[in-house]
């Protein structure tokens, strides 16, 4: 069974949704070591010193910046950890956008998101309002120890989590060489058009991912498999999974009433037919930055 990459919250407004965070893809690559082609050894990859030419041990090894060529600045493990966000467990979701305002080449990664104990209903509230609104919550998530820009959308009877690359990340279209100008100014014919228009529609069908296959893969694997059979084969042993903490908890609360406040701190108003909150209990609610009290 899978394990989760971390366990934490889903948080929006004054909700908190444990949830556990699990990898939403499946690496099939092939991985291949360089030997030496006389005697078939494994060629080792060494930390060598450029100016001595010596071997350099793990723990003599810093991570530098190279602000100028040839100069460096060593940023220690402190500096590291001082720049690291608050908030880590968390996917922290600052704002709802429509699904579709989100362009195609800013996906990179998918996770799915897990409920917790007892968080299936906190968790199936988001996801069918998500779906009733055709709305997306995104917000920052912290992954090991780096932060990320995500996306959490339902997929289903799932919440995904797809992470998201930052504009300044992709390559604005506009710097390639590309053709400007419609149909007249390359002097394309209706002729041409129809016959485009007619080999796509005898071509259209639905999307169905489970049809396409890699077939270099498997055909490279059948390769592989030949020469397993007649070659005489070296296994090494297996690394042993690092085992992650599953403790996720929460209570019983009253979503309607946390919904209620969250817009009332946003500066809108509740839904009709809703209670009022006495002005002094609504003083009194937590405030955001502290996380400890926060409903789970």
């Amino acid at each position: 069974m899978a394990r989760p990459i971390w366990t934490g919250t889903i948080s929006f407004g004054l909700l908190n949704i444990p949830v556990r965070l699990m990898t939403g893809e499946r690496r099939v690559d092939l991985h291949f070591r360089m030997l030496d082609s006389r005697n078939k050894a494994p060629i080792r990859y060494e930390r060598i010193n450029e100016e001595t030419g010596e071997e350099v041990p793990w723990k003599e090894v810093v991570k530098a910046f190279e602000y100028d060529k040839g100069s460096y600045v060593v940023i220690e493990e402190e500096d590291i950890a001082a720049a690291a966000p608050d908030h880590k467990e968390t996917v922290e979701i600052d704002a709802f956008v429509d699904a579709d305002s989100i362009a195609a080449e800013f996906y990179e990664k998918p996770y799915v998101l897990e409920p917790g104990k007892k968080a299936e209903k906190g968790y199936v509230l988001l996801r069918e309002v998500l779906k009733n609104t055709g709305k997306v919550g995104v917000g920052h998530v912290v992954i090991r120890t780096r932060e990320y820009l995500a996306a959490v959308m339902p997929r289903g009877d799932a919440l995904v989590m797809m992470i998201l690359r930052y504009a300044q990340e992709l390559v604005d279209p506009a710097d390639y060489g590309l053709p400007k100008g419609g149909m007249s100014k390359w002097k394309i014919s209706p002729r041409e058009v129809q016959m485009a228009e007619k080999l796509i529609d005898s071509m259209s069908g639905s999307w169905e991912p489970g049809r396409y296959k890699d077939d270099f893969r498997e055909r490279l694997h059948k390769v592989i498999e030949k020469r397993v059979k007649s070659k005489h084969v070296v296994r090494g042993k297996a690394s042993e999974e690092a085992r992650l903490p599953e403790n996720a908890a929460t209570n019983v609360i009253d979503f309607a009433e946390l919904l209620k406040r969250s817009l009332e701190k946003k500066g809108g108003s509740p839904a009709k037919g809703a209670k009022k909150t006495p002005a002094k209990k609504a003083r009194k609610a937590p405030a955001r930055k502290k996380r400890a009290k926060k409903t789970a």
